[in-house]
């Protein structure tokens, strides 16, 4: 039996939230008639998803594994719908996300050139919506960075980059021509990846200059970000250990897009 959607997103509700009452509030529907759509995609699916008893609602193996997989069906289509509402407007457009100091001009010229049919367009990602955003559809693909959740995409190694410390333009080591990363021992690192529940999220290159300029921590960034971003307060010094950064292109593992294809060979330099 083919899988309702409209049922699955009931279930990740019910998942995410492990609360039947909260997840109808959410889904704008009566509680009642959540419970008995579960109950319908538990008998679909021939397996519990959850565990009901006086302790609350916990989610079994088999509802771990839809949860897993829902989150990018639901995207996937969503990414559908998005597109053929997209060709139902007009003329074809081609979104490519790209991260701070990452130069997309080149490849954007090239594709445009070789499709004149096609609106190409360039939007920048962060390192916190940048899967979300490729497997919605927001953007066809991206140039993207690591750390980065595999999970439905294809990425495809394009080059890699040396990293540099930002410190503030009084910090006891900028006058250095180069560091080790023994040089930066007993500093206090920016958390933005994996942030303590009481931080505040860093998402965005101008919130690492804020954070650093201010004292607050120091950070490695990719030479690439450092020579399109500069500011009085805050300078950059190699640091010649440092793990490379790396930038790669990645897209949708489902889709089997042409443009995606040819924008790859543009991104390579290839004809």
């Amino acid at each position: 039996m083919d899988l309702d959607l409209r049922k699955v997103r009931y279930f990740v509700a019910v998942a995410e939230l492990l609360h039947f009452g909260r997840a109808a509030e959410q889904l704008h529907i009566a509680q009642p008639v959540l419970s008995r759509q579960i109950r319908a995609l538990e008998k679909d699916l021939g397996a519990e998803l959850f565990v009901r008893d006086s302790h609350g609602v916990t989610l079994t193996a088999a509802g771990t594994q839809l949860l897993d997989d829902a989150r990018q069906l639901l995207a996937s289509a969503d990414a559908t719908r998005r597109r053929v509402r997209g060709a139902a407007r007009g003329p074809r457009r081609f979104v490519v996300g790209f991260r701070a100091g990452v130069v997309v001009t080149p490849a954007v010229r090239a594709f445009g050139a070789a499709h004149p049919d096609v609106d190409v367009m360039a939007r920048r990602v962060e390192w916190d919506d940048q899967e979300r955003l490729i497997l919605d559809g927001t953007v066809d693909l991206a140039y993207v960075r690591h750390p980065i959740r595999e999970q439905g995409l294809r990425l495809l190694p394009l080059y890699t980059e040396a990293r540099v410390a930002m410190l503030p333009a009084e910090h006891r080591l900028a006058g250095k021509q180069e560091l080790l990363r023994a040089d930066l021992d007993g500093e206090t690192w920016l958390r933005y990846v994996d942030p303590r529940p009481d931080d505040v999220p860093i998402r965005t290159i101008e919130e690492k200059f804020e954070r650093v300029a201010a004292g607050t921590g120091i950070t490695l960034v990719p030479v690439s970000v450092a020579e399109q971003y500069s500011r009085p307060d805050i300078t950059y010094v190699p640091v010649v250990d440092a793990a490379p950064d790396e930038v790669l292109l990645a897209w949708d593992a489902g889709r089997r897009s042409p443009l995606i294809a040819q924008f790859v060979a543009a991104a390579q330099g290839r004809d």
